[in-house]
């Protein structure tokens, strides 16, 4: 693929060009030199900037998604460190859908008032005491 000069790269990508900018200053990609007072990147830097938007939505961190390529630009993904986020965001999910339960509990509860609700006054007791991420404490009681 053909180099591209910053504004053809921000313009493909969908990313601003003080955001191509910040990530060249960061080592996530690398330009090939100027067109005047413009940068150039290699073709590739789209490949690059896809998977930095893919780190971000999966939630690495940007040190963590410069570890995701080789010293050429050519990712090098760790498969542990995927794994290891994926395990994270099955954590998440557990806590946030317990959290959404909770909420739907609370809000079709048929108790007079929220506080004579025991899953409520569960939910209260654990954010409290940051047990939120525990979400076996906060599903609501069997009947």
């Amino acid at each position: 693929m053909k180099a591209l000069d910053i504004a053809e790269a921000a313009q493909r990508s969908g990313v601003p060009a003080s955001t191509l900018r910040f990530y060249e200053e960061k080592g996530l990609i690398a330009s090939i030199g100027r067109h005047g007072l413009r940068r150039v990147f290699p073709g590739h830097v789209l490949e690059q900037l896809a998977l930095i938007a893919a780190g971000r939505a999966a939630g690495f961190s940007l040190d963590e998604i410069a570890r995701m390529f080789a010293p050429d630009g050519q990712p090098d993904i760790d498969r542990n460190m995927l794994s290891a986020k994926a395990d994270e965001l099955d954590a998440t999910i557990r806590q946030l859908s317990a959290m959404r339960d909770g909420l739907r509990h609370a809000a079709a509860c048929p108790a007079p008032s929220h506080l004579e609700c025991p899953t409520f006054r569960r939910i209260l007791r654990a954010a409290a005491s940051g047990r939120l991420a525990n979400p076996a404490r906060l599903a609501p009681a069997r009947k």
